[in-house]
């Protein structure tokens, strides 16, 4: 189709150097698409940089602690993907003999991979001619042939993956896929696209009806919910601290964090150090401060976490402490890790 030359003669000229696009090799074809789902390519070039230094091959991966692979993946947020990346690294070295699957069919049934991931690396790496859809390919598509079905309804998934399988290039996968995820990351911007110097700007039926801004179309967020964490930062007279691992399958888990008392909404400090967990942490006298005066919100895609950092100076603390070189080591939340860049800043 004349969509797809286009988009691959335009690809051609105006490619980003990448080094995931240097090479076949599944390994770190997959390390890169894990990384960017949901991540500009900006952001996640420094961590692919850093894990294919720590990591070479799929056994250095399968062979490291979580607790490494968490650490060095902090920052990008949504931990399940390097759980899950770390998961996948163990079952490929260890039941495959490092060797990908080389099919659509095969690589969906590896744990953190999806149709995305799945078709990105069949295709890049096998040639298979399996079409990717993501955000740049929602939007160029949806604006090209003017769809207004929303992109995150089953709907719209269903019918975006089948037009968009039609229009592969099937002599060249790998490089038409590229290539109409670069056209919408680098031309056919979510905002200010460049239509004016378009390639397809005469085919478009979006721009011919004055829709750009309006497509693509997405279904109402779900509501936000608001939670009200108050994490305890103790300091012993040893001027040590405590971390502890965040288990369940809620946020960050495997990440580590100070002592956490989550109220139902913005509490004192009368209030908090009379709370069960408070007493039961602390037996003894001690002195608190609160951090910030003012409330920190992190913003997760789902819900805000409204933030008080409490400085509890004590003579004991009814749990293991360890040492601040100690805490340095251990990944944590970015939320944790800027009031670990404060506060440590603070006391040097």
């Amino acid at each position: 189709m004349i969509l797809a030359k286009q988009l691959v003669y335009w690809y051609l000229q105006n490619k980003r150097d990448l080094p995931w696009r240097k090479t076949k090799d599944p390994y770190r074809v997959w390390l890169s698409e894990i990384m960017l789902q949901q991540t500009r390519v900006a952001q996640g070039l420094p961590y692919f940089l850093k894990f294919t230094e720590a990591f070479p091959t799929v056994f250095d991966l399968a062979k490291a602690d979580e607790s490494e692979v968490l650490k060095l993946w902090q920052g990008l947020g949504y931990y399940s993907r390097a759980r899950n990346l770390h998961f996948t690294a163990k079952f490929v070295a260890n039941e495959l003999n490092g060797i990908f699957p080389k099919t659509y069919k095969e690589l969906l049934k590896l744990k953190g991979i999806g149709d995305y991931t799945a078709s990105a690396i069949a295709s890049i790496c096998y040639n298979e001619p399996v079409a990717v859809v993501d955000g740049n390919v929602y939007r160029v598509l949806s604006r090209f042939f003017g769809i207004d079905t929303p992109i995150n309804s089953t709907k719209g998934i269903k019918e975006f993956k089948e037009l968009a399988q039609t229009l592969i290039d099937t002599s060249q996968p790998g490089v038409y896929n590229q290539a109409i995820m670069d056209f919408g990351a680098l031309h056919c911007k979510p905002q200010n696209p460049m239509c004016s110097e378009c390639p397809l700007v005469n085919s478009c039926v979006a721009f011919a009806k004055s829709k750009i801004k309006e497509l693509p179309v997405k279904e109402k967020k779900i509501k936000v919910k608001k939670r009200y964490f108050n994490y305890l930062v103790p300091i012993t007279e040893e001027n040590e601290t405590v971390l502890e691992e965040r288990k369940g399958k809620g946020i960050w888990q495997g990440l580590y964090q100070f002592p956490l008392i989550e109220t139902q909404k913005i509490t004192s400090e009368e209030e908090l150090v009379e709370s069960e967990q408070f007493v039961k942490l602390f037996p003894n006298e001690t002195t608190i401060s609160l951090f910030n005066n003012e409330d920190i919100v992190h913003k997760l895609s789902h819900q805000h976490l409204v933030t008080k950092f409490w400085v509890v100076k004590t003579t004991d603390v009814n749990t293991r402490t360890m040492d601040w070189a100690t805490v340095k080591e251990r990944p944590v939340p970015v939320l944790i890790d800027k009031f670990l860049e404060e506060y440590l800043n603070k006391e040097s």
